[in-house]
């Protein structure tokens, strides 16, 4: 799988100099709980990205409850960590992918290639009883790393409300499908769904950690080959990234509307469908 790396594979080359990896734990309601996990245990070399703080802009009026960061910051933060062009960035979670997939979005958007996730997350590999430490590594900044935006990654609100009636283009929501049909909504002031848009629930596609395979990943996204143009949503622009790692390991090319649901219904008469 392109965008994943398994185990063997990181204990293989932990020695690689070139090697930066990122610690992306992190929960909704508890900001310093990412932390704290970090600080109790953590894979050796690991250091710690925040998604509050390093992954999430200031939130305003619109732009969902997880705006993109300055990406000039985002950056300079991203160098201060040791990465530079030549690197390759291993991320991993508690094994659910939404944190580290936001991450491994941020830096791809930002242009950095060679980013991967460790299958499995901290969960996997403390089952597995592979080495884990509390000693917090100390980052050298490595000053050589290019910001190149790629546009093509991201899908505006206003292209969001176009799609709504194009045929060629189809609109992603990632949530439950409790949230999705409306029948419950707890973070959003609106419940339902953006008009048009089809359900693929994030969580579909990992079970504590384990990952679906390629022959299913391909049957789950086949429908969606007939598409000129695929938008992902979630709530906010992090377990929606779940679904865009899967859909680019079945060749699909989808962007993310990044602010999501709530970015939508921040808007004044947003439409809102209820199943």
């Amino acid at each position: 799988m392109k965008n994943f790396v398994t185990q063997t594979w990181l204990l293989e080359n932990y020695s690689n100099d070139n090697l930066i990896l990122l610690d992306a734990r992190a929960e909704l309601n508890d900001p310093k709980a990412g932390y704290n996990q970090y600080k109790k245990g953590h894979l050796k070399r690991a250091q710690f990205v925040s998604l509050e703080d390093t992954m999430t802009g200031k939130v305003s009026k619109h732009g969902g409850r997880h705006p993109l960061p300055d990406m000039e910051v985002f950056i300079t933060e991203m160098k201060q960590l040791g990465i530079s062009d030549s690197s390759t960035v291993i991320i991993y979670d508690n094994g659910d992918l939404a944190m580290a997939g936001r991450l491994w979005w941020l830096l791809r958007y930002a242009g950095k290639d060679k980013v991967f996730l460790l299958e499995g997350g901290i969960k996997h590999w403390v089952d597995n009883e592979l080495e884990i430490t509390t000693v917090i590594a100390e980052p050298q900044s490595s000053g050589a790393l290019s910001l190149n935006l790629n546009e093509s990654m991201i899908a505006e609100h206003s292209e969001v409300k176009a799609a709504v009636d194009l045929e060629q283009t189809v609109i992603i929501d990632s949530r439950a499908y409790e949230r999705y049909s409306g029948q419950v909504e707890p973070l959003d002031k609106l419940p339902g769904h953006i008009p048009s848009a089809l359900n693929y629930p994030w969580m579909d596609l990992v079970d504590e950690g384990t990952i679906i395979d390629n022959n299913n990943i391909n049957e789950k996204f086949k429908s969606l080959e007939e598409y000129e143009d695929i938008i992902v949503h979630c709530g906010s622009g992090i377990t929606g990234t779940v679904n865009m790692l899967f859909m680019e390991e079945a060749g699909l090319e989808p962007r993310l509307y990044l602010g999501g649901y709530s970015d939508w219904v921040s808007y004044e008469n947003s439409q809102v469908v209820k199943d």
